[in-house]
């Protein structure tokens, strides 16, 4: 596709450079580019490449704009909080440029439909939060034989490598099995800096463009960590597993599989056992003001309870309570009542467990934990 007069004039600065050129442009210009999340991660990569041209953007989400996601991503505004987060990147897109194709999917990404809407595109890049997906992705990736450019952002860290089993290792090469749940927290659980995506980001569409026209060194083979803190930059090769189960040299894996189970996500109809050691907030309410007698122990972090609490809760961080040292919770008897709370219930349920191998039994989880006390019993408790 030639380029017009348009054209050359907003890419002019693109042209002037030999690695690029006409030729360079016209090929931005003519890629198909998928980014799996319009978050941290896929808010400057939808930016960036628009900005650069990439002719035809895919954009897959099914949330929506929070407030609390402007901290970081920035393809969103004000306005457009409570509105898909697929049509909020869109629209930004299209003022800052008007001529890309941008094709937005509002559904979760799975295994029945990852294939037909992979199959459209030349890269596909992740910018989730979570292992069932990578997984998914990669392992599709490898089936349709296209490359997927990774990244990754917790707190002040990040990762980013490209994965293309065709000349190079994949996801799997490097992360055989996904973590215990539970083990490696999320953005909304552990935080993360505001600028991190950003640079995290962009490392993934500078190699978006080197992709799309073949130049440089990519990241196929390596594994970059940036520490924000530091402001450091490390390295780490990487190489193609011959054992792996999908891109080996005998791979077991030739068909997509169950990635919420492989990543150790039971399904909601099989926490029966986790639902009968929940309690509603309601019922929580109704002991604190009845002087039931029972102890409320918040396990998030300092830094949390500081944000907001319930009045009446003691604060014993999940670390202190996995450390299993009697002496780092606060005085608490495995004879006692005890209800245990965090910020959505997930890590409450962890402490619960832990407990329970320590002897304790009378335990319970408040289910939504601090953030469903705000929606439902006291309003004056930040969200966040």
């Amino acid at each position: 596709m030639a380029l017009t007069q348009d054209q050359i004039n907003r890419y002019s600065r693109h042209l002037l450079l030999p690695e690029v050129g006409v030729e360079g442009q016209e090929k931005i210009c003519d890629s198909k580019v998928l980014l799996i999340g319009t978050g941290g991660l896929g808010s400057p990569l939808a930016l960036y490449l628009a900005a650069a041209g990439v002719g035809n953007l895919g954009l897959i989400d099914f949330d929506v704009v929070d407030l609390s996601n402007l901290q970081r991503q920035v393809a969103h505004g004000e306005s457009t909080v409570g509105k898909l987060k697929v049509d909020s990147a869109k629209a930004r897109i299209a003022d800052l440029n008007s001529s890309i194709n941008v094709t937005t999917y509002n559904t979760r990404l799975s295994s029945e439909n990852v294939m037909e809407i992979f199959a459209d595109y030349d890269i596909i890049v992740d910018g989730t939060d979570n292992f069932p997906t990578r997984y998914l992705a990669s392992d599709a990736c490898v089936l349709l034989k296209k490359p997927y450019i990774y990244g990754c952002i917790l707190r002040f860290e990040g990762q980013a490598s490209v994965f293309d089993s065709r000349v190079g290792p994949c996801y799997r090469c490097l992360y055989p099995e996904p973590p215990p749940p539970g083990l490696v927290p999320s953005c909304a659980e552990g935080g993360v800096i505001g600028i991190l995506p950003g640079i995290v980001g962009l490392i993934q569409a500078n190699e978006v463009v080197k992709l799309i026209l073949g130049k440089g060194e990519s990241l196929v083979g390596r594994l970059l960590l940036f520490d924000a803190l530091a402001m450091k930059f490390r390295e780490m090769k990487l190489r193609k597993d011959k054992a792996c189960p999908i891109c080996g040299d005998n791979p077991t894996i030739t068909e997509l599989i169950d990635y919420e189970e492989f990543c150790g996500i039971r399904p909601v109809e099989e926490s029966a056992n986790d639902a009968e050691m929940e309690i509603a907030v309601e019922q929580v309410k109704q002991m604190l003001d009845s002087g039931h007698g029972f102890k409320l122990i918040d396990v998030r972090e300092p830094s949390e309870y500081e944000i907001c609490k319930i009045a009446q809760a003691t604060l014993i961080p999940l670390g202190d309570i996995e450390a299993k040292d009697p002496e780092k919770l606060n005085g608490l008897s495995p004879d006692e009542e005890i209800v245990l709370h965090c910020k959505a219930g997930v890590r409450s349920m962890k402490a619960l467990k832990v407990l329970e191998e320590m002897g304790f039994s009378n335990l319970k989880s408040m289910r939504g934990g601090i953030n469903e006390w705000s929606e439902k019993i006291d309003s004056s408790v930040p969200l966040y």
